[in-house]
């Protein structure tokens, strides 16, 4: 009999840390709603969520891109909206003095109005701005050279690398839309009949322009209510792929846990128990 080393007491206190570590475990598990809350506990679960969490914030903020990118082409339509409104008044001016009725002071009326119009036309491109970016002279035009087009606005709508699309804007100055020259002249007049007859061609040209930039944006903007709509999709399934992986099971870590406490609690009974052991060494002093 040796009391000197009790081994079934070293032996229960060995067991009793681990079972601790476990309990430990479950309790951290359950706090956290996590399975993997350190490397050790799945180190390629790990690194498969990390990513999957980056992809998901990446997915998050190119649908943040595509609401911003929508906002960016609705102002610039807003701008672009009443440069329409414009030339539609150009056109109704145009018409008016087309007709043989009105004198000459009565056509300077007129030119006056439609000299002042087009002015309006460049202020509105040089002013319309969004975030102190020009929209309507030119810089995002589809200008290509050997069929490349030199410029644009890119939209990054995606998580990854090189997933994003291009915006076009075209210059929308009175010089582009045909009603002044290089010269900054006007290339219209109401001066007679037949010059304010062909004033409704050129006017034509600038109307045609103008409607297919706003056909532009209303396809641009239509395209990104997709892409957010399925940037959304992707993030909602990405991010339950993330549960599965890594969210913990809190029935079954419940489950163990009460196994781990029983097992505990008898451990250290039995801890108790060995303690008490080379107690009946006492009875051989007396």
């Amino acid at each position: 009999m040796f009391i000197k080393t009790n081994i079934s007491s070293v032996n229960t206190n060995r067991v009793m840390k681990f079972q601790e570590q476990m309990v430990n475990k479950n309790l951290r598990d359950i706090s956290t709603g996590l399975r993997i809350n350190v490397a050790a506990d799945d180190a390629s679960g790990l690194a498969v969520s990390e990513r999957m969490t980056a992809q998901i914030k990446g997915l998050n903020r190119a649908e943040k891109n595509a609401l911003d990118g929508v906002s960016f082409l609705q102002t610039a339509e807003g701008y672009l909206s009443q440069t329409n409104k414009i030339f539609i008044r150009i056109r109704e001016l145009a018409i008016q003095a087309a007709n043989g009725i009105y004198s000459s002071d009565d056509r300077v009326y007129i030119q006056v109005e439609l000299s002042q119009l087009i002015n309006e036309v460049d202020r509105l491109a040089s002013y319309a701005e969004f975030n102190g970016v020009a929209l309507l002279t030119g810089r995002f035009a589809n200008e290509e050279i050997g069929g490349t087009p030199t410029a644009s606005m890119w939209l990054h709508v995606g998580a990854n690398t090189d997933q994003n699309i291009r915006a076009f804007i075209g210059t929308m100055t009175a010089h582009a839309l045909g009603v002044r020259d290089g010269n900054r002249e006007f290339t219209i007049s109401m001066s007679t009949p037949s010059q304010a007859n062909q004033a409704i061609a050129v006017i034509d040209d600038g109307l045609q322009k103008i409607h297919k930039q706003m056909a532009d944006f209303g396809g641009y903007n239509n395209r990104l209510d997709y892409v957010r709509q399925s940037l959304a999709i992707a993030s909602e399934n990405m991010v339950a792929s993330r549960s599965r992986i890594r969210d913990a099971n809190v029935a079954e870590v419940v489950s163990d846990l009460v196994k781990n406490q029983i097992l505990s609690q008898a451990q250290t009974a039995m801890l108790a128990q060995s303690n008490q052991k080379n107690q009946s060494v006492l009875s051989l002093l007396q």
